[in-house]
């Protein structure tokens, strides 16, 4: 997609300063910046590129002043990032555009949707599932039976609904993402083999959450696996059967979360987590990445550590921790001490 200056400003509402036909098609850090390409300045540590840099674009604030001269053609904006990003959420829009029913495709019979649809070729939508208004269903997207899937809703190439599943309007559904899939529910006999607990429960999605390439969601064994409004969840990510996570919480790549385990409102959880299971975490919970979770944490605490300890208590006993050769020298040159004067 092409762009001049004139249409770039209009969408922002910015000031040119330059040429207002000078065209653009690519988007460019500063640093690399190339004729062609559209770029930005809002950290004040970048601004010695804006001088060097070829692209043929550069947003700026309206408060920036050149010291030399710029070969790239300026547009004034009142705050150079927000309007970067409001450029992004526009060319996305513009690239998502699709519409209509490739094929090959299956639509089951019995399945409802909106006219302004998109189905990717090689989906499969089956028996009775609802899809709202301005959907987007990929290629090779599954959608089990009974699926019920809300208005603006993203679901990339790859990704697996099974059946019961409910989401949401406006989520976003990465590839290779599975909601659904049996939890892990089995049960030894005498002999010390494994029996199956059948998984007869659901997945609920609310509304605005994001769900990571390859994340796991898995149905409840009875009842409904939840993940509550404004949820967003990185890649590769296991959130076990039964779980809820609650409103606007955000959790890093390759989380473990075991069975029935309920996390809060506006957690942080960093990466490489592990969650055991039959716990209740807090809202407004802290915890750092690789850390081992095996108790329940009140609101408002921040841990760290394996298993988990408080965040100051972490960093104080790390510096322990460190020293420990030398404090252990240090006790056996005190017990020599001792025991030389005995």
């Amino acid at each position: 997609m092409i762009f001049t200056a004139t249409q770039i400003a209009g969408i922002l509402n910015g000031e040119i300063e330059g040429d207002e036909t000078v065209e653009v098609s690519k988007l460019a850090k500063i640093e690399e910046g190339t004729q062609g390409s559209l770029t930005f300045l809002s950290n004040p540590k970048y601004t010695q590129y804006i001088y060097s840099t070829d692209a043929s674009i550069t947003i700026v604030n309206k408060t920036f002043e050149a010291e030399s001269e710029i070969k790239s053609t300026l547009i004034r904006v009142e705050d150079a990032y927000k309007a970067f990003s409001q450029l992004l959420e526009y060319y996305n829009m513009v690239k998502m555009n699709k519409s209509g029913i490739e094929q090959p495709s299956f639509i089951s019979k019995t399945a409802s949707f909106d006219e302004d649809i998109y189905f990717g070729a090689f989906s499969y939508i089956g028996e009775n599932v609802k899809i709202g208004k301005n959907a987007k269903i990929f290629p090779n997207v599954y959608i089990g039976d009974n699926v019920v899937i809300g208005n603006n809703v993203v679901v990339y190439a790859g990704a697996k609904i099974y059946s019961e599943t409910i989401i949401g309007n406006n989520c976003v559904i990465h590839s290779g993402a599975i909601v659904g899939a049996d939890g892990f529910g089995f049960t030894p006999n005498e002999k010390g083999e494994y029996s199956k607990v059948p998984q007869t429960g659901n997945v609920v999605i609310e509304d605005n959450v994001d769900v990571g390439a390859g994340t796991t969601i898995d149905r409840a064994t009875l009842g409904s696996t939840i993940i509550r409004k404004g949820v967003k969840l990185d890649n590769q990510i296991q959130i076990a059967h039964n779980v809820e996570i609650g409103e606007h919480t955000a959790i890093a790549a390759q989380t473990g979360i075991a069975g029935s385990t309920k996390i809060g409102r506006h957690c942080l959880i960093g990466g490489q987590v592990g969650i055991a299971g039959h716990l209740i975490i807090g809202n407004n919970v802290r915890i750092q990445a690789q850390s081992g979770i095996g108790r329940n944490i009140k609101d408002g605490e921040a841990i760290q550590g394996s298993p988990a300890l408080g965040y100051s208590d972490f960093n104080k006993s790390y510096v322990h921790f460190k020293n420990l050769s030398k404090i252990v020298d240090r006790i056996y040159k005190l017990e020599k001490k001792i025991n030389n004067n005995e």
